[in-house]
């Protein structure tokens, strides 16, 4: 097994959950998503994105609007919905309970 899979794997994981939380601040545009993940080290390509923000977009979890740019044609902007904001807040604290499991097997197994 390669370790490399495992890793992408679990970024994938989580990258719904990211995408959420990086829309909480304000409205974003697809390019600048990216640019947050990427920063984050949580390594995405357009190709993985869009398909991403159109789930959550069909779930109502998410909205768009079009803005004019001053540089090229109109940018789509995504933001979060109230429902996309409740459904964040239950992620928020699965993640907590994930987070928690992970450290108490991590440390049972360090002190066996």
């Amino acid at each position: 097994m390669k370790i490399e899979n495992t890793k992408a794997q679990m970024r994938k994981g989580v990258l719904e959950y990211c995408i959420l939380a990086i829309l909480t601040r304000s409205a974003k545009y697809t390019s600048d998503i990216i640019s947050e993940l990427k920063d984050a080290r949580m390594i995405v390509v357009e190709g993985t994105l869009y398909p991403l923000l159109t789930r959550l977009k069909n779930a109502g979890l998410l909205s768009y609007r079009w803005e004019e740019s001053t540089q090229g044609p109109p940018r789509k902007y995504y933001e979060l919905t109230e429902k996309g904001t409740d459904f964040l807040s239950e992620l928020d604290t699965s993640w907590a309970d994930l987070v928690n499991a992970v450290t108490v097997i991590k440390n049972n197994s360090q002190t066996s």
